[in-house]
């Protein structure tokens, strides 16, 4: 999430430029201190956190984020499904975590509610009012 998120910050373009690209920082500041905070869960349980780039790019199930410039409103878009994606990963690991470590079920919540966060803010840029 944190790398995708750089690429969209480093290729966005067009209207509302500026709020896009600071809102990209907080999301991946964010994305990278919940990966510190699970990898540091994880030496604390005596295991081995793997972050190298090959086996981040194997392990992905987030979509490719496309290459070359690309227009806020998409790039909104594309970063809403990302934040979305990784909370269902979160989610889908959730009762397994929790079965065997609550605590670390604890930290699962606070991403979830993070990142859901994140996902109705960001998508807000492109959505329009609902008729009453």
């Amino acid at each position: 999430l944190a790398s995708q998120g750089k690429q969209a910050h480093w290729n966005v373009i067009g209207t509302n430029f500026r709020d896009t690209h600071l809102q990209l920082d907080e999301i991946i500041d964010a994305a990278r201190e919940f990966s510190d905070t699970i990898a540091e869960r994880m030496r604390a349980l005596h295991a081995l956190p793997d972050g190298r780039s090959d086996t981040v790019a194997e392990s992905t199930t987030l979509p490719e984020f496309p290459q070359g410039e690309i227009a806020t409103t998409e790039v909104i878009d594309l970063i809403t499904v990302r934040l979305e994606d990784t909370v269902g990963t979160c989610r889908d690991v959730h009762d397994a975590v929790d079965d065997e470590d609550p605590t670390s079920a604890d930290i699962l919540h606070a991403i979830i509610e993070k990142l859901e966060q994140f996902a109705w803010m960001i998508s807000a840029e492109n959505r329009t009012p609902r008729a009453s």
